[in-house]
């Protein structure tokens, strides 16, 4: 691909969303000439009608795999927000040759065998599977309320107005429970060749800056950054960026598609 050409761009979003999530990033992403798939995951969206008990991560990795290939796409940008990371990161492992590059919103891969919760506070754990057990049928977790999601429990909610709030609500749907503990399968010993670019939603506490110095520290929690090829940015606001700060989050990924 010839440099500063558009690269196309796919969109994954998070845990209870849909590709609606992405409406004002895909369009300024659009106007600058990517073609632009933002994705609806089995079971969410406008295909919450296919949610079932057996949907896990597996699911969701070959929704974007399948995406990828019957689109025929090339030199793709692959983006994922919070849950979408282990998404993503499969299939990175699953179809390198599709792909520029990576990028974690608010998010980082997790390495094969582990599961999203093995990564939560128990805290976290203990709720989610409270919810799962009381409100979503025993196989759902159900869209975390407006209390919640203020509380900062899933991410910084800085900058979500009552109109995100509201859309989230009237919009989201539970996330099949088996996506959140089904451990990751990667078929490589090593992560393929890709750009990998990490966006830290600042306002939440975790910046570059931040994760340099844990890194100069030999901080375990910053070691998965200090790999090659990672590329570090900030973006300050809250968790969910698509919705907060979706003009500058387009202006990001396009330049991240231009380069390389």
């Amino acid at each position: 691909m010839a440099p500063g050409a558009p690269r196309p761009v796919v969109l994954v979003p998070g845990a209870c969303l849909g590709g609606w999530a992405w409406r004002e990033v895909a369009a300024p992403l659009r106007a600058l000439g990517h073609e632009v798939h933002p994705v609806t995951l089995t079971g969410l969206g406008d295909r919450v009608h296919l949610a079932r008990p057996e949907v896990d991560v597996e699911t969701h990795i070959a929704d974007v795999v399948q995406l990828l290939d019957h689109e025929g796409l090339e030199d793709a940008v692959l983006v994922g927000h919070s849950y979408a990371g282990i998404v993503v990161t499969g299939v990175a492992d699953r179809r390198p040759e599709r792909l520029d590059a990576v990028v974690y919103l608010d998010t980082g891969p997790l390495p094969g065998g582990m599961a999203l919760r093995d990564v939560q506070s128990p805290v976290q754990r203990d709720a989610q599977r409270r919810d799962v057990q009381e409100r979503g049928d025993g196989w759902r977790w159900p869209v975390p309320d407006e209390a919640t999601i203020r509380s900062g429990a899933y991410g910084s909610a800085a900058g979500l107005t009552d109109a995100h709030m509201a859309l989230i609500q009237e919009r989201g749907e539970p996330q099949p429970y088996a996506t959140l503990t089904t451990p990751l399968r990667l078929t490589r010993a090593e992560p393929p060749a890709l750009r990998r670019i990490a966006v830290f939603c600042a306002d939440g506490g975790v910046d570059v800056a931040l994760v340099r110095r844990l890194m100069a520290q030999g901080d375990p929690r910053a070691a998965v950054f200090a790999g090659p090829g990672w590329d570090l940015r900030d973006l300050p606001t809250g968790h969910w960026a698509m919705f907060t700060m979706p003009g500058p989050l387009a202006a990001l990924l396009h330049e991240v598609a231009q380069a390389g």
